[in-house]
């Protein structure tokens, strides 16, 4: 084997090494929690030795941090507003509401984990929570930057003031599924509260055009 196929075939092992181990991760972090999350639960899991684990990443919050980012950089995809073409703004409202709950039932980890991290007061912040406000932060520009496109007409204090809401929403439905599982039907719930935000915006333009 020449020495470009080698480094290749190195590389490819340590891409698919990493992957087993976030799988893992996320497996041991949904049933523990963030303190019941070790090394050496992580590497029982994934059939990999501690080592490897070191290997990639510092330590537990190192790998917790790349749980979250993995799962956002997939989430994130979600929040995207169609275009024009897809139909009226409320209908493109909320089909990007449904695409978004569809990405949280098939990656949920940054938020299950982040918000478990963000709750927590801790001495010395984890590097998983830095990273889970970073990643709310691109989240929250995200979605008022589409309010700020559908309305253009609102303020600041305004889009704001929805993007808040919209957020919060969010997060209470997700949590709301998580207490009572397949009982909430996650898509659904995500479709109405677009449909209530772009209401409440709608009147808010309607108010800031008088």
């Amino acid at each position: 084997m020449t020495r470009p196929q080698t480094t290749r075939k190195k590389r490819a092992n340590g891409v698919e090494s990493r992957q087993r181990i976030l799988d893992a991760a996320v497996e041991i972090a949904g049933e523990r929690g963030y303190e019941g999350t070790s090394i050496a639960a992580v590497s029982a899991k994934c059939g990999l030795p501690a080592s490897s684990i070191y290997w990639h990443f510092k330590d537990k919050d190192d790998l917790i941090a790349a749980v979250i980012e993995r799962s956002f950089d997939t989430w994130l995809t979600a929040v995207a507003l169609p275009d024009e073409g897809a139909g009226t703004a409320l209908e493109r409202v909320t089909t990007m509401a449904a695409n978004v709950a569809r990405s949280l039932l098939d990656a949920p980890d940054f938020l299950r984990l982040g918000l478990m991290l963000a709750l927590e007061r801790r001495p010395a912040e984890p590097r998983g929570r830095t990273v889970f406000l970073q990643v709310r932060a691109t989240t929250r520009e995200k979605i008022a930057e589409t309010i700020g496109t559908l309305f253009p007409e609102l303020d600041q204090d305004a889009v704001q003031a929805l993007t808040t809401y919209a957020i919060a929403g969010a997060d209470g439905l997700f949590i709301q599924r998580e207490i009572n599982g397949e009982a909430i039907d996650l898509v659904a719930m995500f479709e109405l509260h677009a449909q209530l935000l772009y209401e409440a915006a709608t009147r808010m333009a309607a108010r800031s055009g008088r």
